[in-house]
């Protein structure tokens, strides 16, 4: 008798318990589950001068934390950061950066680009001749002396033929993505990412330099301020 008496207690115990739990959860706050919130990546905007090469060369970045706008309607020098402003008022971007190269353009245009970019806050990515120098240097370690543009293609074919590829500069002007992958490898002689040697290269040439008149500065390219940038966003 007393065992039953025992038993009884203690479902009523657990009946009890159990019910003061069920009271607790109805009397407790609810707290509702907010919905995720996407927010977006920061745009870093890249207004180039060639329509092709440039902009074919900088989509290809794969940024984690920011996404690239990388636009190239054949505007050169001034009128090149001119619409860079335009687009600039459009959009909030995170950075805008003007890609131009001397070229044959006259000394004081080219020059003054520079200066009226810098001095609306836009980064200034030149190539003194052309853009296609900034890739020779992931393959050859030019040293900054003179070359001419025309000997661009044949140079960066000689470097591409290793690995049976071909940059056409005179009609598509795109860098490929099997072009990319190949500068975005590891140079087999010193073990090197090739645009880290490219960026390195591009440093030593540019510290030759004074500085007080680029475009008599050959050879010599800042897309190396450009490239570090976009790396910290990867």
């Amino acid at each position: 008798m007393k065992m039953k008496n025992k038993r009884a207690e203690q479902i009523g115990a657990k009946k009890r318990h159990r019910e003061q739990l069920k009271s607790k959860r109805r009397n407790e706050p609810v707290f509702e589950r907010r919905e995720p919130v996407l927010q977006e990546k920061p745009t870093i905007l890249i207004v180039c001068e060639g329509e092709n090469t440039e902009p074919s060369y900088f989509s290809q970045f794969r940024l984690s934390t920011a996404t690239i706008k990388s636009i190239g309607e054949g505007y050169n020098t001034i009128s090149l950061v001119n619409r860079a402003a335009g687009l600039a008022k459009e959009k909030d971007y995170e950075q805008v950066w003007c890609v131009f190269d001397k070229d044959d353009f006259d000394v004081t245009n080219f020059n003054n680009a520079i200066v009226t970019a810098e001095a609306q806050g836009f980064g200034v990515a030149y190539s003194n001749q052309a853009f296609e120098y900034w890739i020779i240097l992931h393959f050859d370690d030019h040293q900054g002396g003179g070359m001419h543009r025309k000997d661009y293609d044949k140079k960066l074919n000689s470097l591409l033929k290793p690995f049976k590829l071909a940059y056409d500069g005179e009609r598509s002007k795109i860098i490929t993505e099997e072009i990319f992958e190949v500068l975005d490898g590891i140079d087999e002689k010193t073990n090197q990412e090739r645009k880290v040697l490219a960026i390195q290269r591009a440093k030593r040439n540019y510290k030759q330099f004074e500085h007080a008149n680029p475009a008599t500065e050959e050879s010599s390219t800042t897309v190396f301020r450009l490239v570090e940038t976009l790396l910290r966003y990867t």
